[in-house]
């Protein structure tokens, strides 16, 4: 147990430190990590994560790392591999603030951003298309996502509120398909 909590630090250190971006760019290395590498959780289960994580209070990443390390080592778990994807972005935002004014006077800082920020983008689109392979797709499936892309894209809609309705559209279909027996 005590090396399953470990290997849960160190692979969730590794995330939080070479992930640039915040919690949707750091999708695919937790899946890499949880799924690929060492086999904690299926990639249904880690969907499944990611839906918990985005519709509860606070940071996707946090949320998803605090709900692995659970599922594979209860309280420990969690705690740890919420540790490990915190640790490094309180370490480098405590460096980045001592040093705030001298750094972001630095042009090449200022241009190694502007390449981290559409790594981060592509992370992302690569993530949501990966994640769509592995989800069935019904027709509803696809009237809420056009009708949310929509929303979030053209409207001036807060997509916490998209995400809720979205939500709450996705569980009153599956209870309109579960009584009524449809498949």
């Amino acid at each position: 147990m005590q090396k399953t909590i470990l290997n849960l630090l160190v692979s969730f250190l590794k995330i939080g430190f070479f992930t640039f971006g915040g919690g949707y760019a750091m999708l695919p290395m937790i899946e890499r990590e949880t799924v690929e590498k060492y086999g904690w959780i299926t990639e249904q289960e880690l969907l499944d994560i990611f839906a918990i994580s985005q519709v509860t209070p606070g940071v996707i990443a946090v949320n998803a790392a605090t709900y692995i390390g659970y599922k594979i080592a209860k309280f420990w778990g969690s705690f740890f591999a919420t540790l490990g994807v915190l640790l490094p972005s309180f370490v480098v935002i405590c460096v980045i603030a001592a040093f705030l004014m001298d750094f972001m006077e630095i042009k090449w800082v200022a241009y190694a951003f502007e390449g981290i920020r559409v790594c981060v983008i592509l992370l992302m689109v690569f993530s949501i298309i990966k994640l769509a392979k592995i989800e069935k797709k019904t027709w509803m499936f696809y009237v809420i996502l056009v009708a949310s892309f929509i929303a979030a894209t053209f409207t001036g809609f807060n997509v916490i509120f998209i995400l809720l309705i979205a939500a709450a559209v996705g569980v009153a279909y599956a209870c309109l398909k579960r009584k009524y027996g449809v498949k």
